[in-house]
């Protein structure tokens, strides 16, 4: 029994079914270096008890540069964020991964974002914006102006706003709960968790009830090797494949077929723009009554998402980034733009197109040892969630490949708090 996967422009993988060889070191091999790939590799050397002699690690990548959809492009000698770059103050592995790698987290500007909502033909909000250059100043009138902007934002949307916050919070909230904590909410006898379901889930994942609700959801419900071969003739051996990459857009064949629901990407076109946006196009009098924020509601004649000031070189030079779902022609940004200096286009494959409720491809594709990170964006896609996926896939390979039991290890949040503990 063999299967054959293709990977546009970059792999051809057979894979094919056999008795491995006796050998000291089995090969993990992913597909795709994005932070889904990434984590893979990071999480099966954090938690494997053997991570130096038991495992070796091969990570295939199409582009020439890791990261994925997290990007970042060079706009007139300066570089912005192109795909991927907001963190949650409770995104637990992505701010772990700054601390990791001592990145610098780059803070809020202390001057107050202009937000403004546009209808195609008029700004319908717009909140209040004030700067001074002398510091002792602006702090107070970024108080001012805050306070000022939350009593516009109530006189419009009234409790409803109260109500979204704490809806968004209660959601985070939730997400970081354990299996453990969601069970007992839902009557469970502490006997109960304590026997049965922590059997269930130490062997689907190797951990206790303190793992993720939503992988434990999952867990509850319910010796081969693999031969890769590349478009360049090369061939790999791998005892356990990941895919790390979604797999809707690519050409990847698989013989025989395996059965993944259809899903289709949702594209997002970032458009950078060094230059000046034209007033009158807005409505407006003037480049500097246009927020530094504009957002739009949902109307399929509005031709893009929103529009950011990314930096303000001088009153008549400003580095812009324009979302959108379809390409944005020159002659629209000639529209849109009063004076354009250099015009760069990136075109992403973002997240799945979501409809309720979703179909959900198999984390493990075969039955065997090949595994999909990406099956989990049909809950979310971030940064933090493909993070998760990721340690969840880790350990389901220690667990079921290499019959470990992956290090339990007591997780603490950037303010130094336990978060959860794993396998008591």
């Amino acid at each position: 029994m063999a299967m054959m996967l293709s990977l546009f422009t970059f792999l051809l993988l057979s894979v094919s079914r056999g008795s491995p060889d006796a050998s000291p070191a089995s090969t993990v091999c992913i597909i795709g270096s994005g932070i889904g790939g990434s984590s893979v590799a990071h999480f099966l050397r954090k938690y494997s008890p053997n991570s130096t002699s038991s495992i070796k690690i091969r990570i295939f990548e199409r582009n020439g540069i890791v990261g994925g959809r997290m990007a970042t492009v060079n706009v007139g000698g300066e570089t912005f964020e192109a795909g991927a770059s907001i963190l949650h103050p409770k995104n637990f592995h992505a701010l772990n991964y700054t601390n990791l790698l001592k990145l610098k987290v780059k803070k809020p500007s202390s001057d107050s974002l202009s937000l403004g909502i546009w209808d195609g033909k008029k700004l319908i909000f717009k909140t209040v914006n004030s700067s001074s250059r002398i510091p002792f100043i602006q702090f107070f009138i970024d108080k001012v102006v805050s306070f000022a902007n939350s009593v516009i934002m109530f006189a419009r949307y009234g409790f409803s706003l109260l109500r979204m916050q704490s809806f968004v919070e209660t959601t985070v909230n939730r997400f970081v709960r354990t299996l453990g904590e969601e069970l007992i909410d839902a009557g469970l006898s502490p006997l109960l968790i304590q026997e049965l379901v922590t059997v269930i889930t130490r062997i689907n994942y190797g951990q206790s009830v303190s793992m993720s609700a939503l992988a434990g959801a999952v867990s509850l419900a319910g010796s081969d090797y693999y031969e890769l071969n590349s478009t360049t003739g090369n061939t790999y051996t791998c005892e356990v494949v990941v895919v790390a990459t979604p797999l809707d857009e690519l050409n990847i064949q698989f013989t025989p077929p395996l059965s993944i629901p259809e899903r289709k990407l949702q594209h997002t076109h970032a458009t950078f723009v060094r230059g000046l946006l034209n007033p009158a196009y807005f409505g407006l009098h003037a480049a500097s009554k246009i927020p530094e924020l504009v957002a739009t509601i949902e109307d399929p004649d509005l031709p893009f998402t929103s529009i950011s000031a990314l930096k303000q070189h001088n009153k008549k030079d400003v580095t812009y980034k324009i979302f959108s779902r379809t390409p944005l022609d020159d002659k629209l940004l000639d529209s849109i733009f009063s004076a354009r200096r250099e015009t760069i286009r990136i075109n992403w494959g973002a997240y799945p197109q979501y409809h309720a409720p979703e179909v959900f491809a198999p984390f493990i594709l075969d039955g065997g040892h090949l595994y999909y990170v990406n099956a989990f964006e049909n809950a979310a896609s971030t940064i933090e969630t493909s993070a998760v996926a990721a340690e969840n896939i880790a350990r389901l390979i220690l667990s079921r490949f290499f019959s470990q039991v992956p290090l339990g290890l007591s997780k603490l949040n950037a303010s130094g708090e336990k978060y959860f503990h794993v396998d008591l």
